[in-house]
């Protein structure tokens, strides 16, 4: 996520148990009943205990939804493929503020029951752990955002008489569709939004077909690779679609008709293919398919947000013309955050200190301050006390998460040396791609590559509440 330059977001939407990286368990064809037990309600996350749910792992979702405006009426049915990581009594599904009246598992009807924002599942029969399992769930109604006490509020916003728009983090997911609302459980995602004709609808991943009938369009999306639940989005509305491609992957972007055809958002977004050619440079290969984004008019999302393969930038970033910068940061975000994700919120400077970092690697290769010279004057006014490595819950989007991050990053940098800096970002990146991550894990992969005991750098740097020595 790239904050709006000068201050804090003024609108925090709301996120989303297992990376991708584990092997599956062979499933065992009984168990004991006494041994079925339910999934955790919450993925055990420090920060937010009860976001997401225990006992199994999505493999992907796959969503047949229809959206009527003039009604502001979302329906239609989520088909989610899963493993069962314990012998499953029951499971949780989380789903804000939606009606859910049919639940099958296996094709068998369920047990449902709401709590809250959590969908209670409870099927015909115990899933033995390591089964996959495939739960389709009918559901509809009229969605809202959801009220956050620590962050705000954010998910589905209704846009005018036309459009919608599904943002957010680190919760926003469970506002259009049932889910394990936590990074940790990341999976394949397809939608078919129907909405009437004449209405656009942007997405993650690689455009399918669309089909006409009786006034009403069926749009197509599908993301391949695992993706953090609040990753995905959904933006319905009156858009300019621009179609292309480039390094041999479709590149999809999308304006609001409320704005210039050849504006500074559009000439920002326009160079995206740039800017990812640059950054492979700096990371390795590029991790998805598709590649894109996404410009709202719309004044409740004034931040920018790295919705896998096709961010979403709130126009505030260019209402005083180009923009680059942001561009740069959530394409940087398409390695770090989304490719390798978190496993836990506490750890989010991976993917803020190292996208902000890659708008000052973006600066100095077009001909702005470089990166030193962007390090010495955050270093010079920064306010120490603030620190990345357990930020809190309130401060996940605070100024050391960001600035702080970015210059431990640089600092590293610094430390190790250029060969075994960028040796050690590229094989991070390859090493962890569509899998799930922890700072120890980095700190071990940077001592590994520069054969050094960095334990008191990163001490300093993520968490001491003095001013670290400059490197």
């Amino acid at each position: 996520m790239k904050r709006r330059a000068g201050g804090l977001i003024l609108l925090l939407l709301l996120s989303g148990c297992t990376g991708g990286e584990r092997e599956p368990e062979a499933p065992r064809s009984a168990s004991p009943a006494a041994s079925f037990g339910p999934g955790a309600v919450g993925a055990g996350d420090p920060y937010f205990p009860t976001y997401g749910n225990g006992g199994y792992d999505v493999g992907g979702y796959d969503l047949a939804l229809r959206y009527d405006p003039a009604a502001g009426k979302l329906d239609g049915t989520a088909t989610i493929t899963a493993t069962a990581t314990q012998d499953l009594s029951r499971f949780n599904l989380d789903l804000a503020h939606l009606k859910a009246t049919t639940v099958l598992v296996d094709g068998t009807p369920a047990t449902v029951a709401a709590a809250g924002n959590e969908l209670v599942v409870t099927p015909a029969a115990g899933i033995p752990k390591g089964r996959a399992f495939t739960t389709v769930v009918s559901y509809g109604g009229v969605p809202k955002q959801l009220e956050n006490e620590t962050l705000g509020a954010g998910g589905w916003l209704r846009v005018g008489k036309e459009g919608a728009i599904a943002l957010g983090q680190p919760e926003s997911a469970s506002t259009w569709f049932p889910v394990n609302d936590h990074p940790s459980d990341k999976a394949t995602f397809k939608l078919a939004m129907t909405v009437p004709d004449g209405v656009e609808v942007l997405s993650n991943g690689l455009a399918g077909n669309r089909d006409t009938v009786d006034g009403w369009t069926t749009w197509r999306w599908a993301e391949e690779s695992p993706m953090a639940s609040y990753l995905a989005t959904v933006v319905i509305g009156q858009y300019r679609i621009t179609t292309g491609t480039h390094a041999g992957r479709p590149m999809i972007t999308a304006l609001p008709e409320s704005l210039p055809a050849n504006g500074a958002a559009a000439k920002s977004l326009g160079r995206t293919g740039e800017i990812t050619d640059f950054l492979e440079t700096q990371f390795g290969p590029y991790p998805f398919r598709a590649n894109g984004g996404v410009v709202v008019d719309e004044d409740e999302i004034r931040y920018a947000l790295e919705t896998q393969a096709r961010p979403v930038y709130g126009n505030t970033f260019f209402t005083s013309g180009e923009n680059t910068g942001v561009v740069a940061h959530e394409v940087a975000h398409q390695w770090f955050g989304d490719s390798v994700a978190l496993s836990r919120w506490q750890d989010i400077w991976l993917n803020e200190g190292f996208a902000t970092y890659a708008e000052a690697l973006w600066s100095e290769h077009s001909g702005g301050r470089t990166a030193q010279q962007i390090f010495d004057e955050t270093y010079r006014a920064f306010d120490w006390t603030e620190t990345p490595g357990d930020p809190g819950p309130r401060r996940i989007f605070g100024d050391a998460v960001y600035e702080r991050g970015g210059m431990t990053v640089h600092a590293l940098r610094k430390t190790i040396g250029d060969e075994a800096f960028f040796k050690l970002i590229k094989s991070w990146a390859a090493d962890h791609r569509d899998g799930n991550v922890t700072t120890e894990q980095f700190i071990e992969a940077a001592e590994t590559a520069s054969g050094k005991d960095l334990d008191a750098f990163f001490e300093a740097w993520l968490n001491s509440k003095t001013k670290p020595p400059r490197p």
